[in-house]
Parts: structure tokens; C-alpha cells; sequence
């Protein structure tokens, strides 16, 4: 026995990169946080370059964790590289080409600094598929800046100018950077008279017609599978604006969509209840009131009354803000002029409303 324990110390002096046995440990690292596959890679390639980085630590991998064996030295080391992996994919949900492999070859911080954008408002998340979602116009930009220096931001504007699709990535980036524990979107559902009981289907079935805008949204920017687990935890959660009532939401990212479709009283009631550590989104558009002609919209008034408070920002999007086709800043532009031109007719001359 004494021979056999002589030899393995003549090794380990005479080979210094191999691990002493005696101080060989196991550790765990939880991959829970992130999707496991984007930090694995595709048929474990990444996982691939974990252990050609660190060839003198077995890896493996058991679902939604790594286990890590080897000397304490190389597994710390490893740590800090998974933990700067994993960081970033908690931020942005996606990793861009090469990152992976310039974080296990290089310097943490430089590498990260590569990579992050110079503009922090630019790339707001980062899609499923790796697409970048940023404020592309200049208002889009101001009601990223009016939402970090606000609790309460009022965007109104035309279809198309990407106010509702820049509230949502604001609201996810929030949840990813634990800034908010959830998210709630909500929407008048005008056309059922907020009387949705006679609909089929539970609450979110009744509802969900109303607020596809901002499903589709959410799954730009959420993979699928988390997307789901997030509606099944009601960490993002849906309610039409007349469930809201009695309700204080705290440590919340709150939108507000279709907000002219909102009267005086239901308005002020969704606005006194947010709470704690909540930001709140109010986007409108004016031009599109499906109210009855007896109602007024309420973002009218909330927009003039509110102006002047500290920690309540505006923002107006225009035609020059729309990012979709781009016949539809012209079908803007022609509405909008022939606007103008009945408002200046007399009465009389003024074309029949239908």
C-alpha cells in the first residue's frame, strides 16, 4: 500500500496538471433561471466547450443542472464563467454568435462590454430567435427614457408607431432584470360592454381576443415554453380593466392598451391602484374611440390633468413613428389631412358620420 500511494505522489510531482485525488469535490450549478438548451446548445455543443475549456474537470449535465467534479480551484474558475453565462441569459434571453466561446476563451468584463450595447435604451430584449428588440424611431426612444425616469407613462399615438410592442419589451426586461416580480396587461374590452360573464371559456378565454396585440408582442420576445409557465404561475397576468377594481398591484409592470376605450371612472380607478415599486404603460389612441356617444374618453382628461405631476411622463408617437408597412404612414397622412380639411368646412358642408 505504501508503494501504491508513492507512485501516485511521484506522478502528481513529476505531472503537475494532473488533480491530486485527495483534493478532488463535486459542486451543483442550477441552470433553472435560463433555458437550458440556449446555454447547452444544440446536441450539447456548448456544453462541448465547457469541458474542452476545462479539461481536467468531469461535467456533466442532468436536466436543468451541471454537476461539476474536480479540484476546487478549476471548479471555482468554471463557476465564474457559467455564472457570467448565465447572467447574461437572465438579462437577455439569448446569446449572440461567438459569446459563449469569447466568455470560456477571454476576459469577462471586456467581453461583456463587447457585446453590450453602447446605447442601454437601444436593445431593450432579446427575442427567442435572437432578434434584437429596440426602440427603432426617436419617439420610441423618448418613452424608453420617460419610462426609466417615470413610474407612470402616458404614450399616445396612431395604429403602427410600436408604442404597445415598446411597452411590452419595457415590461420584459423588467421582469428578467427582477426589477418586477410580474407583469399585468390589461385592455377595455369595449365591444363586450366589460360584460364578458355570457362568453365561453374561463377569464382568460373571454379575454384574450382583446389582448392579442399584446400576445403577439410577449412572443417576440418570450420563448414559448416559458411563456406558458409564466401564464400558469400568473407571473404574467391578463385581466380585463373592469376585474381590476378593489385590486392594489404591487411590485408590478402594468400596461394599459386601447386606453381611450377607457371612460373618466374607470380610468382614475386603474390608476389608484397601482402600488409599491409598480411601473405602469398607458398607451392610447385617440383617433380610434369605440366608446358610445355619450362617454367621453378618459385619456383625454388623464392626459391634460395629470401633465405637470413629478414621476408622470407623456409621450406623443406620430406618423413618422410607424414601423409597419409603409403605405400605412401614407393611409395616416391622407386621413388626417381630410380630418383637417372637415374640421374647417361649416356644418352643413361636413360629410354624414356613419
Amino acid at each position: 500500500m505504501r508503494l501504491l500511494f508513492s507512485n501516485i505522489e511521484k506522478d502528481i510531482r513529476k505531472y503537475p496538471l494532473i488533480l491530486n485525488p485527495f483534493e478532488l469535490t463535486d459542486t451543483i450549478i442550477n441552470l433553472e433561471s435560463v433555458n437550458p438548451i440556449e446555454f447547452l446548445g444544440v446536441n450539447n455543443g456548448k456544453l462541448d466547450l465547457l469541458k474542452k475549456r476545462f479539461p481536467l474537470l468531469k461535467i456533466l449535465s442532468r436536466g436543468s443542472q451541471l454537476k461539476l467534479s474536480g479540484s476546487p480551484d478549476q471548479i471555482e474558475l468554471a463557476k465564474e464563467k457559467i455564472n457570467t453565462i448565465v447572467s447574461f441569459l437572465e438579462r437577455n434571453g439569448h446569446m449572440p454568435a461567438n459569446f459563449f466561446e469569447q466568455v470560456l476563451g477571454g476576459d469577462d468584463t471586456e467581453t461583456i462590454d463587447h457585446f453590450q450595447e453602447k446605447n442601454p435604451n437601444e436593445v431593450l430584449v432579446f427575442g427567442p430567435n435572437g432578434k434584437s428588440v429596440r426602440a427603432r424611431t426617436a419617439n420610441q426612444k423618448r418613452l424608453v427614457q420617460e419610462a426609466e425616469r417615470n413610474d407612470i407613462v402616458f404614450a399616445i399615438g396612431p395604429a403602427g408607431t410600436g408604442k404597445t410592442y415598446t411597452a411590452v419589451a419595457l415590461a420584459v426586461r423588467a421582469l428578467k432584470n427582477k426589477q418586477v416580480k410580474k407583469i399585468i396587461l390589461t385592455r377595455p374590452a369595449v365591444e363586450a360592454g366589460e360584460s364578458l360573464g355570457f362568453l365561453p371559456g374561463d377569464l382568460k378565454e373571454k379575454i384574450d381576443p382583446y389582448l392579442r396585440p399584446l400576445y403577439d408582442a410577449l412572443d417576440d420576445m418570450i420563448p414559448a415554453d416559458k411563456l406558458g409557465y409564466y401564464m400558469t404561475t400568473r407571473t404574467i397576468e391578463i385581466a380585463p380593466l373592469a376585474y381590476m377594481r378593489g385590486r392594489t398591484l404591487d411590485n408590478a409592470f402594468i400596461i394599459l392598451d386601447e386606453s381611450q376605450n377607457a371612460t373618466d371612472l374607470q380610468l382614475k380607478m386603474f390608476l389608484t391602484r397601482i402600488g409599491a415599486n409598480a411601473k405602469a404603460i398607458i398607451t392610447g389612441d385617440m383617433t380610434q374611440v369605440d366608446l358610445p356617444r355619450n362617454q367621453r374618453s378618459g385619456l383625454t382628461t388623464a392626459a391634460r390633468i395629470l401633465r405637470n405631476i413629478d414621476g408622470i411622463g407623456h409621450i406623443e408617437l406620430d406618423e413618422e413613428d410607424v414601423v409597419r408597412h409603409r403605405l400605412v404612414k401614407q393611409i395616416l397622412r391622407a386621413y388626417n389631412q381630410e380630418h383637417e380639411r372637415d374640421s374647417s368646412r361649416h356644418p352643413d358642408e361636413r360629410p354624414a358620420k356613419y
